[in-house]
C-alpha cells in the first residue's frame, strides 16, 4: 500500500475515467488560517461535468458485473490505503479547512469507516423469496444499484461527506460523479487518487471542482443518465436542486440546514451536560450541520449550567490548525465571520449579555472568532433562527418540560436535537416529542458509520450511513416467475 506525503497527494486536474484531465480555467483555494495560496485547482464547466457522466455511464456494466465481494474488497483496499495515508490526508485537509491536523486526522478515520461499513453491509444487502401466492408462481424481491450517482459535497468535512455517499453507491453496484466545495476540492482529489492506486476501476469514481456550482449542479440534477442525486448543504439550494431533480424523476437524498436544540432539564447531571456541549458545539469550530445551535436550559439548573460552561469555554484553545493543543482554528472565510459577528451583535443590542468572547482573535488572524457565550437569549432574536456556524453558544431559558419540547420544535428545521436529563420516564417522553431525525440523549457525539444520519421536516430526505444509507443507491424489483405446472 503507498504512503504519500500531503504534497505528493495535493491533485489540481479533474479526475475523469482515471484521467488527470487539466483545464485553462483555474481557481484558488487558500489556507484559511494564514491566507496562503495552496493550489491553483481546474474549474470545470458543464461541458466537463457531462464528460465525467459519459465516463461513469461507460464505466457502469462492468462494475455491476463485478460480485457484492469483489467490490468490497475493492472497497477495503480503499479504506486501507485512507488509512496507511491518513496523516497526509490530514495535513492536505487542515491546510485547505483550517480545522486542527488531530481534529482532522480523526475525520480521516470517520470517513474511511463508511467505506469500511459499506464494503460489508454491500455483501450482507438480502432480497426475499415471498410466499406462494398460487400454484403456478414463484415471486422474489431482488435489489439492484440504482445506476449513475451524482453529488455535491460540502466544504465543512471535505473527507467524510464524500466517503459516505460514495461508499454505499460503489457497494451497490453504482458509479459516481462528484462535484466537491470550492473551497475544499483538495481532499476529494486525493482520495479519488488513492482509489484508483488500489484498482478501483477508471471511471467509477469522478471528481469535477468548479467554481460554477449552478451550472455544473444543472448538468447533474437533470441528464437523463443520473439516476440518484445527493446534495449535502443549505435548505435554500437543495429545494432548487430538488426541483431540478423532479424533471428525470431521480432518486434524491438531501442533508440539509439543521437548527438544533440542546435541551437541559433540571435532572439533568450538569457535569455530564457541560462535557456533552462542548463536544456538541466546539467540533470544527462550530461549523457542522448538527452543531448545537440553541442551548435551552430549565430555570432551576440555568445559573449552575452556565457558570460550568463558562469555565469549560475559558480552557479552549484557539490556534492555527498545525498547532500543539488546539481546540479548534479559524472560521473558513470571511462571510462565515461576517455572519457571527453580525448575529453576536444583534442579538447582544436586543437584550443579550455577553459572558465571554465576541470578538474576532485578531492576534492569530482575521479568520478566528474567539470562543463565546451568551445568556438572556430569546427566541424572536436571528441567532436562534439561523444556523450560527461558529463558536458560539446562545443560552435560552424554560419554566416547564412542555415549554422546552415546544421552543426545540419551534423551527423548520429537525436534523439533530439533543437533551440531557436522568429520569427514564422524561427520557421516553422528551424522545418521543422532539421533531429530529437524530437525537442524542445524555451525548453530544451521535455520527457513526452505524447510525442512519439525516433529518426531517426542511432539514431533508433520506439517510446516509447505516444499512438505510445502502438502501439509498439501491431500486427494489420484485420478479414474478410463472409457468410452474400445478399439483
Amino acid at each position: 500500500m503507498t504512503s504519500h506525503s500531503m504534497r505528493s497527494l495535493t491533485k489540481t486536474n479533474a479526475f475523469i475515467d482515471g484521467h488527470w484531465v487539466p483545464v485553462d480555467q483555474r481557481f484558488e483555494v487558500a489556507n484559511p488560517a494564514t491566507g496562503e495560496l495552496i493550489a491553483e485547482v481546474a474549474d470545470a464547466d458543464a461541458v466537463l461535468a457531462e464528460r465525467a457522466i459519459e465516463a461513469a455511464h461507460k464505466a457502469l456494466p462492468g462494475w455491476r458485473k463485478k460480485t457484492p465481494g469483489e467490490r468490497a474488497a475493492l472497497l477495503q483496499r480503499w479504506f486501507d490505503s485512507m488509512l496507511v495515508n491518513k496523516q497526509a490526508l490530514a495535513e492536505l485537509m487542515s491546510a485547505e479547512q483550517g480545522k486542527p491536523v488531530a481534529e482532522a486526522a480523526a475525520e480521516i478515520e470517520y470517513g474511511a469507516s463508511f467505506v469500511k461499513w459499506f464494503a460489508a453491509e454491500g455483501e450482507r444487502s438480502y432480497g426475499d423469496i415471498l410466499p406462494r401466492q398460487s400454484d403456478d408462481k414463484r415471486v422474489s424481491i431482488v435489489k439492484q444499484g440504482v445506476g449513475v450517482c451524482a453529488a455535491i459535497t460540502p466544504w465543512n468535512f471535505p473527507n467524510a461527506m464524500i466517503t459516505r455517499k460514495v461508499a454505499p453507491a460503489l457497494a451497490a453496484g453504482c458509479t459516481m460523479v462528484v462535484k466537491p466545495p470550492q473551497l475544499t476540492p483538495l481532499s476529494a482529489l486525493a482520495i479519488a487518487q488513492l482509489a484508483s492506486e488500489v484498482g478501483i476501476p477508471d471511471g467509477v469514481i469522478n471528481i469535477v471542482p468548479s467554481t460554477n456550482a449552478k451550472a455544473v449542479g444543472k448538468v447533474l440534477t437533470e441528464h437523463p443518465a443520473v439516476k440518484k442525486f445527493s446534495f449535502t448543504g443549505s435548505t435554500e439550494v437543495g429545494k432548487t436542486l430538488m426541483q431540478q431533480c423532479a424533471s428525470t424523476m431521480k432518486k434524491v437524498s438531501f442533508e440539509l440546514g439543521g437548527n438544533a436544540p440542546f435541551v437541559v432539564f433540571d435532572d439533568a447531571d450538569i457535569e455530564l451536560a457541560v462535557e456533552q456541549l462542548m463536544v456538541c458545539k466546539f467540533r470544527n469550530a462550530g461549523q457542522t450541520c448538527i452543531s448545537a445551535n440553541r442551548v435551552l436550559v430549565q430555570e432551576q439548573v440555568l445559573d449552575t449550567f452556565v457558570n460550568a460552561l463558562k469555565t469549560a469555554m475559558e480552557k479552549l484553545k484557539v490556534n492555527v490548525g498545525t498547532a500543539d493543543e488546539v481546540d479548534y482554528g479559524p472560521l473558513i472565510n470571511s462571510d462565515a465571520i461576517e455572519k457571527v459577528e453580525r448575529l453576536v451583535g444583534e442579538a447582544t443590542e436586543q437584550g443579550a449579555e455577553c459572558l465571554l468572547g465576541g470578538e474576532v482573535l485578531t492576534d492569530l488572524g482575521e479568520l478566528f472568532y474567539a470562543p463565546t457565550l451568551l445568556t438572556q437569549v430569546t427566541s424572536t432574536m436571528a441567532i436562534t433562527q439561523e444556523e450560527i456556524f461558529g463558536p458560539v453558544v446562545a443560552v435560552q431559558s424554560f419554566s416547564t418540560e412542555e415549554e422546552g419540547i415546544r421552543k426545540a420544535n419551534a423551527t423548520p428545521f429537525g436534523l439533530a436535537g439533543y437533551f440531557c436529563a436522568e429520569d427514564y420516564r422524561r427520557i421516553e417522553r422528551v424522545s418521543n416529542a422532539l421533531e429530529c431525525g437524530m437525537i442524542g440523549i445524555n451525548a453530544g457525539a451521535i455520527s457513526h458509520a452505524y447510525n442512519a444520519f439525516g433529518g426531517v421536516k426542511e432539514s431533508g430526505i433520506g439517510r446516509e450511513g447505516s444499512r438505510y444509507g445502502l438502501a439509498e443507491y439501491q431500486e427494489t424489483k420484485t420478479l414474478t416467475l410463472g409457468g410452474f405446472a400445478k399439483e
